[in-house]
């Protein structure tokens, strides 16, 4: 998957996606929105527990809908 920033989020809207963030936090979830500063939504993932996926094993299923800030994200991996 290449191309812009936003585009690459507009093709993973509502799609599992891995979050990480500056202070070491890693997030997993279905991304639900997402604005132009790329601050998201995460929703909880239904199959959370069938994720495994490299460092997966450590990062933190959402619960509930959760908004990320934008300018803590580091990576976005689908």
């Amino acid at each position: 998957m290449s191309g812009r920033p936003l585009d690459v989020l507009e093709s993973s809207l509502n799609e599992a996606v891995t979050v990480h963030l500056k202070d070491g936090t890693t997030y997993y979830g279905l991304l639900a929105g997402y604005d132009q500063h790329m601050n998201l939504v995460i929703d909880p993932e239904e199959a959370a527990d069938d994720r495994v996926e490299g460092d997966a094993e450590f990062a933190v299923a959402v619960e509930d809908t959760t908004i990320i800030r934008g300018d803590n994200v580091v990576t976005i991996k689908a």
